[in-house]
């Protein structure tokens, strides 16, 4: 969600810096925050027991993240990471939720979000669950593109090793999938970029 930065601050919000690679918070922390980012980059991650991170989601400026655990008294389910340098107004559990109850338009805001990211979670389990590493590498691609409201080809911004752990892939499937699907004119590579 995006809350008007001076709006926030006016209500309680404060600005936080957080280096690069910095934990700003950690799988199983009780939450007592909303964060959003005015400036950087953050990813969700959860590690699992061979230390292999499955990456849950990244945000960027004017994104909120880590909200749902406000709501039920229940731990971060994801551990959250800077990308970069970034700067991220933090506003404190009862300073947040008081200011939902009291605009309501921030309520509504609030649930089409989880609306479409339980939409956008379901979708993308479906394909892991089911099929291939070339369809779960296109809905990846077809998921980046809903969310830029981009309709032509357009570089892809992510490393092969980000569209790895967003599918549950290993980097090296990943790059054998990349090569094929560029073969068979499904993408395009330039300068190592990906191009859909």
């Amino acid at each position: 969600m995006n809350i008007d930065i001076d709006f926030l601050k006016s209500k309680g919000g404060m600005c936080k810096v957080y280096q690069k690679n910095e934990i700003i918070f950690y799988e199983g922390e009780m939450a007592r925050c909303y964060y959003q980012i005015r400036e950087g980059a953050v990813k969700m991650v959860n590690d699992n027991n061979d230390g292999k991170q499955f990456l849950q989601g990244m945000f960027s400026s004017g994104n909120s993240f880590g909200e749902p655990p406000l709501f039920i008294n229940e731990p971060y389910p994801s551990t959250a990471i800077a990308l970069s340098k970034s700067i991220i107004i933090r506003m404190h559990k009862e300073d947040f939720i008081d200011l939902i109850k009291r605009y309501p338009e921030l309520e509504t805001r609030l649930l089409n979000i989880f609306a479409s990211r339980l939409y956008n979670k379901a979708v993308t389990a479906k394909e892991i669950v089911n099929h291939t590493p070339e369809s779960r590498i296109l809905a990846f691609l077809d998921s980046y593109k809903k969310k830029s409201r981009y309709e032509h080809k357009e570089v892809i911004p992510y490393t092969r090793q980000v569209i790895a752990d967003f599918t549950g892939l290993r980097v090296e499937t990943v790059i054998r999938t990349l090569t094929r699907m560029k073969e068979l004119n499904k993408i395009e590579i330039v300068n190592r970029k990906i191009v859909y």
